[in-house]
């Protein structure tokens, strides 16, 4: 009698156990890493304008956004400010995403970065690598650059266009990461872009609602 008691107890905690570990799981949140530049950053917005804080709101509660965008920063290591170095880039590690978006480059098109441009692929595939390697796993995703209407700040479309768009889609390929196409959502929407380079609230409001419908 002791021994079917003892039996039936067992039991009970186990399934209590399970049902608690697997009601964990069923809400648990899928945590979104955002790296980039200015854009992902939101220069010039409010924080809630920002395309990640955007993006939040459309995802709802069981996804919670982080930006982790620097202004200014390259993808090159050898680049006047690359992503690598920033304390950004340990933090998103750190934090283990299950989804990381990565929107890099258009600072790599100034001629004082460019002209190390045999490096992009392998840096970038390296980039890639650092998240897939997480315990987490993440799903990657790789987005072309927006367009730039204005050659400002020595950006380069012609550069983003025939270079690093096609360099993006063979690290995505080579990494097995997905692509979102940012640059052909903005072709010709230049009103959505406050100096030709980024992007206004509306232009924001845009860029969260293709990465979180991608992604979802």
């Amino acid at each position: 009698m002791k021994f079917y008691v003892n039996l039936t107890s067992r039991r009970k905690a186990f399934f209590i156990g399970v049902f608690i570990f697997s009601s964990l799981n069923l809400f648990a949140q899928i945590k979104v890493a955002c790296i980039g530049n200015s854009i992902t950053a939101g220069a010039g917005l409010k924080k809630e304008q920002a395309y990640p804080a955007q993006m939040q709101a459309i995802l709802g509660d069981k996804y919670v956004v982080r930006n982790f965008g620097v202004s200014g920063r390259t993808l090159l290591s050898k680049g006047d400010n690359p992503y690598i170095k920033e304390n950004a880039y340990k933090d998103a590690l750190s934090w283990l995403p299950g989804i990381v978006i990565i929107k890099l480059g258009t600072n790599d098109s100034k001629p004082q970065n460019w002209k190390y441009k045999e490096e992009f692929t392998p840096e970038y595939i390296a980039l890639v690598n650092s998240f897939k390697d997480l315990p987490s796993h993440p799903q990657i995703y790789v987005c072309y650059p927006l367009p730039a209407f204005q050659h400002k700040y020595n950006i380069n479309d012609s550069i983003i266009t025939n270079d690093i768009i096609p360099m993006v889609k063979i690290v995505a390929k080579k990494t097995k990461s997905r692509i979102i196409n940012l640059n052909r959502a903005f072709r010709g929407k230049i009103d959505l872009l406050y100096d030709g380079i980024h992007p206004t609230a509306e232009g924001d409001k845009l860029l969260a609602k293709i990465i979180a419908k991608t992604i979802k």
